[in-house]
Order: structure tokens, then C-alpha cells, then sequence
């Protein structure tokens, strides 16, 4: 939240100062004011009629307010105070470029107004122009080092520019001159949760809510706080109280789906979901596309939901930063854009494709907006590039710049809408060819994303009416795979790993939220059906565990057949994958890297396939591996083959041997191939550039 600061000018300085300045905190109280003394006759007509008009605007005659501003302008256009008044009337009625208009005039009259610039900066900040805010509230400062709604305004605009650790100086600084500043209180842990330390964050959100118990922003970042530590239900009863006191506000709602799905609540779920929907259609709440794909399969209403959201993220386009400028590299510059340059699910799956790229024909670029684990992994993602960039302390339009200034050819977004993601640095058009790819597995709805890599299984080209990008077709999987992947040589015996020694172990190792009624209900039909067998889930959160347990005991399954896997380090986790006999995967959303980890460590994988992409990628990765008869049309066909699988050992046993003689060596994990083809396509589209020709979908040629 931004603070406006409304105290009159110096500027009305000299004899009868006091008493105008005792008229305008009355004006501004709304009190009577007629026993106070009357000031200099000179400042008499133009104070009064300054009164009326915010008298007009206090009581919602807008109309009336802004003639009165107008006509005292237009009598006194140098008057200090009515421009900064009518600039923050401007202000509060969303006509920012207005209001900025006043402002600057105000302060060019009284420069030495810390209010003036302060409330520049406020202009400037709603404005997504952080960088010239700062300065303002700098200036602010510079008159005035104790100006407490500067030094918290100050801290927002660091925010915005990603100096989190800057802004939480900022923010004590005013929390020391006014300890109970809730706002300073409540942006201070937004600060401390973009830099990750959500234990911290959620304590000060407390601390603001003990002050002041109603206030709707607090309620809501401490929802967000809580549902980073996995504490959903906490998080549920935050959102849920910021919606009580705000029903309209843009979020709350979103973070109450996103809880529900992650603990498998669907009662709430399926209570949600039309709700969700009809927010979607009708633009009434920001709804995150990654979490709407939980929800939704519908295409179309995808699209619709990242359209709603991209406008959001990027709510006026910032001119294009290339200019049309035709590039002259011996090689293809090619800059990939991630969060997640670290141990995560999509460094394990492309992390080869960086070292394999053609170094005669290609530069590849990281450039780094997330945090450093100082794993391994993130030594070797470094030192796969010919350029790393660690740009998270850097605000969008500077990351812009940067991949403009080193010309850049074609720019690759790896995190989609998936969190911590960054779209807005790429609304800044800062190269020729931009192209969305693996992380997110939807459209992202803007117009600033030419291409999205996909294959005909995941993304069929008659899907292209409810995509913003153009289908690029690779032609085996679209998912880029590390054939250098360890796996443990020692894994886990059954018993350790809290399976029966006998019985029949299907797996899944999906995030808990993917995990829907319908499937979840097929499962519990073949634990009743096949005696012994147990069911292999990851241990995401309490809750989730809880309400799992509790929906097979509903369905006459003993709860303790459900066996939650802590969570290993990658090659160990590879290795336990041989405890089990087959990999059940989810639908709407498919089972992504951990589909790939399960055909890595030779365990076959049944899929569903879905409606949309996210649906599909399992069955784009049993394609490639030769396994396309592990793809079922409907969750009939796919119980009805898993029990089959369950039931006939030669059967599955003929699909393990499969993958032991030549799934891992098969194209899905050919992984020079795979470079060949997306080489291929980075060409094309370079290509199609050049002749000055708009993006269009296109097949690669195996």
C-alpha cells in the first residue's frame, strides 16, 4: 500500500501561516471552523474556495470537486497547494498521467516540499515507474530525513525493483521514527518473503494484524506467507478473512483454490470450481493460469485466464526496447530465462541441453532470476553457459535492457506462470524472437511471446485457436531430457522404505495437488480389487496426507495401504523407483520430470490422456520412449489397463524389459538428438525473421 501525505505547503508562508495551517487540518477532519482566527485576507478567497473543493470531494460530489480545482487553477495557476491537491484528486481517481501532470508542476513551484515529492513518487510508483519514484522519495527525504510515508513509500519502490534487502532498511528506518506503521509492518515481510524467508515474514504480517487486526493486506500476505511454509489451512482461514472484510479483493479467492487444491480438499475444490471459472469469464479476480490448469482442462478458458492475468502482470505495455534492428552475429545468440537455475525439476531436465548446444553455431546465455542453493546442480547450470547472468536483484525493465544491449536473437522463457515468474521482463520486447517453453505447460496469453515448443501429442496444431504463441512442432517429445542423470546403485529395501515386502506397489510421485476425486477413486477400486497391493504417494503436506487417508477409508480401504515417501535427494530418489511395479499418473495435469524420472529408472508409467497440454505430456513421453500402449483414451481405458498390468506379470514384465533393453537408449533420451531438432527449430524461426515474415507454427523434420 502507498501512502499519500497531505499536510499544507510552506508555500502559503508569512504573516497568517499558523492559522491557514490550522484551516486546513480542519478542512481535512471535516471540523467547524468558525471559532478559529481568520488569516491574511490575501490567502483568505483562494483557501476557501480550496476548501469547498475538497468539502465536494470528501462528500462524493466529484463533479462539482473538479470544477471547483479547475476554476481556482485557472485564476491561480502557480497556487502551490490547489496543484497538489487536484494531483492527488487526480490520483485517487485513477487518472495517474493527470495527476503526474499536477505534481511535477506543483514541485517545479515549491521544490521544497517533501509532501510534493513524496506524493510524486506515490504518481510515479502506480505509473510502473519504480526507478524515477525512488528518486522523488529521495528527494523527499533530502528535506525532510524523518518523512515516515517517504521512507515506507521508498521501501515499495525498492521492492519494485528487486532490492528487497534495500527496502527493508527503508521500512526500519520508518518502523523506528513509528513503530505501529502497519503498512511499513506488512510491506516490510512482502520484502522478506520475495527474498524467501517466509518464517520471518509470516511473524511480522502478525505483528501488523495484532495492531491492527482488519487490515485486508496483511490478512491476505500472511495467507501467502502461510502458504509457502506449506501451512495451508492457516493460510485458508487468511484468505478467507481478507475476503470477509474485502469481498472483491483481486486475490484472495485465487489463494484459497490454490490451497485447496494443494491439500486435496475436494469438497472445496468442487465447491470452488464454478466460481472460478465464472471469475475467469468475467475478469472479477486475478486467477493464476499454473493454478486455474488444476481446475480446468477447457483450452479456450485457459487462454482466457492468462489473458486476464498478463494484463494484470503487465497492465500497460512499455514501448518495445528492439527496434526492428537486424543483428549481425556469426552465431545465434540464444538467452534462456529462468527462476529456477538450481535444484529443481526443470535444471534436471535441461541442464544437458545447455552443455550439448552447438557452440560453432550457437552463444547461450543464462540468465538467472532466482535464488543460489549452492547445489551442484547450480555449479553446473553456471558453467554450462557461455554467459551467466544473475540478474534477481535487478528490476524487469533493467533485465530488458540487458538482453537488448547484448543482442540477444531469441529469448527463452523457462517458467511460464509458475512461481516466482517474471513475464514482465519480456513485455519489454527486448528481442527479436521470444518463445515460451518447458516450465509452463500453457499459453501465456500475451502478444509479446511468439512461439511456444510443443510436439504433436502435447500440442496438436488444431489447438493453435486457443494459443497466443505458434505451435512449433519437434518431432518426438517437446521435453528436453539429461541422459546424465545418477541413479544410487544402492536403493532401499521395501521395508525401509515403509512398503510390505510381498504385495503389488503402485506409485505415484506426483505433487499431491494434481491428484483428482475421479482418479484418486480408480485407485482405491484397484487396491480393493487386488489384495495386498498399496498405494505410493509423495509426501507433499499434513493436510494433503490427511484428507488422503481419510477419502480411502471412505471408500472401505485401510488407510495405512496409503505409504507417503519423504522427500530424497535426486539420485537417491531415482533408485527407490525400483521398489515399485507400476506408475499410476494424474490427469488433468500429467505426471512432467517425474514421468521422465520413473522411464529413467526403468518403471513403467500408465498415463491418461487429457484435453489439454498439461494432460498430455506423459503420453508425449511414452510416444517418444516406444511405450505409446501405456497411453489410455479415458480413465476407463486406464483402469481397466492398470488392473491388467496389476494382474498379468508377463504383461508388465514385458514393458520393463522394454525399457531395460532400449527405453533409456530410445529418443526420448537421445538427448544430441534432441538438440539437433531444437537447434533446428531456433533456426526456422531466426530464419523466417530474417526474411521478414511474422511467426508461424511449424513441424521440425526428424
Amino acid at each position: 500500500m502507498r501512502l499519500l501525505s497531505c499536510r499544507l505547503s510552506r508555500r502559503l508562508a508569512g504573516r497568517g501561516y499558523d492559522v491557514v495551517r490550522m484551516l486546513w487540518s480542519n478542512i481535512l477532519s471535516g471540523n467547524d471552523m468558525a471559532h478559529l482566527p481568520q488569516p491574511d485576507p490575501r490567502f483568505l478567497k483562494a483557501l476557501r474556495s480550496l476548501e469547498e473543493a475538497v468539502q465536494c470531494q470528501r462528500e462524493g460530489r466529484i463533479g462539482e470537486a473538479e470544477r471547483l480545482f479547475t476554476r481556482l487553477l485557472k485564476k491561480n495557476p502557480d497556487y502551490f497547494d490547489a496543484l497538489h491537491f487536484f494531483g492527488l484528486f487526480r490520483y485517487q481517481q485513477g487518472e495517474l498521467n493527470e495527476a503526474l501532470k499536477l505534481l511535477t508542476r506543483a514541485v517545479k513551484i515549491h521544490p521544497r516540499s517533501a509532501d510534493a515529492h513524496s506524493n510524486l513518487g506515490v504518481t510515479l510508483d502506480a505509473l510502473k515507474r519504480p526507478r524515477d519514484a525512488l528518486t522523488a522519495y529521495d528527494r523527499a527525504l533530502a528535506l525532510d530525513p524523518d518523512h515516515v510515508q517517504a521512507l515506507g513509500n521508498r521501501g515499495n519502490a525498492l521492492s519494485l525493483l528487486n532490492r528487497h534487502e534495500d527496502a527493508i532498511a527503508s521500512y526500519d528506518r520508518a518502523l523506528a521514527l513509528a513503530p505501529n506503521f502497519v503498512d511499513a509492518l506488512t510491506n516490510r515481510s512482502t520484502a522478506l518473503l520475495a527474498l524467501k524467508r517466509h518464517g520471518e515474514a509470516l511473524a511480522g504480517y502478525d505483528r501488523a494484524l495484532a495492531i491492527k487486526p482488519d487490515h485486508v493486506d496483511a490478512l491476505f500476505n500472511r495467507g501467502n506467507a502461510a502458504r509457502l511454509l506449506k501451512r495451508y489451512e492457516e493460510a485458508l482461514a487468511s484468505y478467507h478473512r481478507a475476503l470477509a472484510l474485502q469481498p472483491s479483493h483481486p486475490h484472495a479467492f485465487n489463494g484459497m483454490a490454490h490451497c485447496a487444491l494443494a491439500i486435496c480438499d475436494w469438497t472445496t475444490i468442487e465447491a470452488l470450481t464454478a466460481e472460478l471459472k465464472a471469475h475467469v469469464l468475467a475478469g472479477k479476480a486475478v486467477i493464476n493460469p499454473w493454478m486455474f490448469l488444476g481446475y480446468c482442462d477447457d483450452p479456450a478458458l485457459q487462454l482466457e485466464c492468462a489473458r486476464n492475468y498478463v494484463r494484470y502482470k503487465v497492465p500497460g505495455r512499455p514501448p518495445p526496447l528492439w527496434n526492428g534492428r537486424a543483428y549481425r552475429h556469426d552465431k545465434l545468440r540464444i538467452a534462456y530465462l529462468s527462476g529456477d537455475y538450481r535444484q529443481h525439476a526443470t535444471a534436471s531436465l535441461i541442464a544437458e541441453l545447455f552443455e550439448l548446444h552447438d557452440r560453432a553455431r550457437f552463444e547461450v546465455l543464462g540468465v538467472s532470476f532466482g535464488q543460489d542453493d549452492n547445489s551442484d546442480m547450480r555449479a553446473r547450470l553456471v558453467a554450462s553457459f557461455d554467459q551467466f547472468h544473475d540478474v534477481r536483484s535487478a528490476g524487469d525493465r533493467d533485465v530488458a535492457k540487458l538482453l537488448n544491449e547484448l543482442e540477444v536473437d531469441i529469448a527463452v522463457d523457462l517458467k511460464g506462470y509458475t512461481q516466482d515468474c517474471r513475464p514482465e521482463i519480456l513485455a519489454h520486447r527486448p528481442a527479436p524472437i521470444q518463445v515460451n517453453y518447458l516450465g509452463y505447460p500453457g499459453t501465456m496469453g500475451a502478444d509479446f511471446i511468439d512461439y511456444v515448443i510443443a510436439d504433436q501429442v502435447v500440442l496438436p496444431f488444431d489447438q493453435q485457436p486457443f494459443w497466443s504463441e505458434k505451435i512449433v512442432h519437434l518431432p518426438d517429445s517437446y521435453q528436453a531430457n539429461d541422459a546424465r542423470r545418477p541413479i544410487a546403485a544402492v536403493a532401499p529395501t521395501r521395508r525401509e522404505a515403509g512398503l510390505p515386502d510381498d504385495g503389488f506397489v503402485f506409485c505415484c510421485f506426483n505433487n499431491n495437488y494434481k491428484i483428482t476425486r475421479p482418479v484418486f477413486e480408480a485407485w482405491m477400486r484397484l487396491l480393493a480389487k487386488i489384495e495386498g497391493s498399496v498405494l505410493w504417494l509423495l509426501h507433499d503436506n499434513p493436510g494433503a496426507e490427511a484428507h488422503l487417508r481419510q477419502a480411502a477409508g471412505a471408500r472401505g480401504i485401510d488407510p495405512l495401504r496409503l505409504v507417503f515417501a519423504a522427500h530424497a535427494s535426486p539420485e537417491d530418489h531415482l533408485a527407490r523407483h525400483r521398489l515399485a511395479d507400476l506408475f499410476l499418473d494424474t490427469v488433468p495435469i500429467n505426471a512432467h520430470t517425474t514421468a521422465s524420472d520413473a522411464l529413467w529408472a526403468r518403471l513403467p508409467v500408465l498415463t491418461c490422456r487429457g484435453n489439454a497440454f498439461a494432460g498430455r505430456v506423459a503420453a508425449s513421453l511414452l510416444h517418444a520412449a516406444g511405450l505409446s500402449e501405456l497411453v489410455a483414451d479415458n480413465l476407463a481405458h486406464y483402469e481397466t489397463l492398470a488392473l491388467r498390468l496389476a494382474t498379468d506379470a508377463a504383461l508388465l514384465g514385458g514393458f520393463c524389459q522394454r525399457l531395460e533393453d532400449g527405453g533409456v537408449a530410445s529418443r526420448l533420451f537421445d538427448s544430441d538428438r534432441f538438440r539437433r531438432h531444437i537447434e533446428a527449430a531456433y533456426l526456422a524461426m531466426w530464419e523466417r525473421r530474417q526474411r521478414g515474415e511474422k511467426p508461424q507454427g511449424f513441424s521440425v523434420a526428424p
